[in-house]
């Protein structure tokens, strides 16, 4: 059976990436350069690098051209509920928290929806960069309920809010509902991680309540697309 052209490059490609003769941050040559290699169309070029774009081999970035990704990613637990602190035990990497924006605010109408209160109770809003080997790759935006946690300092966010909330509170942090998704990068992502050209992150939403499913925070982590694989663990019912 004849292997449709693009499907004979890709092929090509991805075996050069396992090989490692080409390295997580190199640049793929252009379409043009490709073509002319490959003696075909550019269209067929096109067809498979979003091939290869789709099957998490490259990131097509806008003024870089089809960069190849790490294929090693820091994989993510998504049905546990641990905090930075403890997740960075289990990575084996150089971690550090950075707090760029901490205090007690109102709640706009966003937050208030997520954590179903009214517009004067007051909640602690922290907005932590998280790097991982030098890099700030996580950016964690969480809402506390005052009611829920009276007390919060800046050092306490630069640590672990939930060693704090667990033994010095006594709260029991229960579960989580979460939802994954991707979205165009912000103005504040731009501001405080270092993206590498990336335009879209994925959004890990967790909506997290205490033993007596009480609701008290609301969270935000937003990860840079090329460093992570979130992972889970399913068994099927019988």
């Amino acid at each position: 059976m004849k292997v449709n052209k693009y499907v004979m490059i890709y092929k090509e490609i991805t075996e050069q990436i396992d090989q490692g003769i080409l390295n997580a941050g190199d640049i793929l040559p252009s379409e043009h350069d490709l073509a002319d290699l490959h003696e075909t169309s550019r269209e067929t070029v096109r067809k498979a690098l979003n091939l290869l774009a789709q099957n998490g081999y490259i990131q097509k970035i806008k003024g870089k051209g089809s960069v190849v990704l790490n294929r090693e990613k820091m994989q993510f637990p998504v049905s546990g509920l641990v905090s930075f602190k403890e997740l960075s035990e289990t990575l084996g990497r150089e971690t550090s928290t950075v707090v760029h924006e901490f205090g007690l605010t109102h709640p706009n109408a966003y937050i208030q929806k997520q954590l179903r209160i009214k517009e004067d109770e007051e909640v602690w809003r922290v907005v932590r960069s998280r790097k991982i080997n030098g890099e700030h790759v996580i950016l964690d935006k969480d809402y506390f309920i005052r009611k829920s946690v009276p007390l919060l300092t800046k050092e306490i966010c630069e640590d672990s809010i939930y060693q704090y909330i667990e033994g010095e509170l006594g709260l029991v942090i229960s579960y989580a509902h979460k939802e994954i998704v991707v979205e165009p990068c912000t103005e504040m992502d731009q501001k405080y991680l270092d993206l590498n050209g990336y335009e879209q992150i994925v959004v890990v939403k967790n909506f997290v309540f205490l033993d007596d499913t009480t609701l008290f925070q609301y969270t935000e982590s937003r990860h840079r697309l090329d460093k992570f694989r979130f992972v889970d663990f399913a068994r099927r019912e019988k």
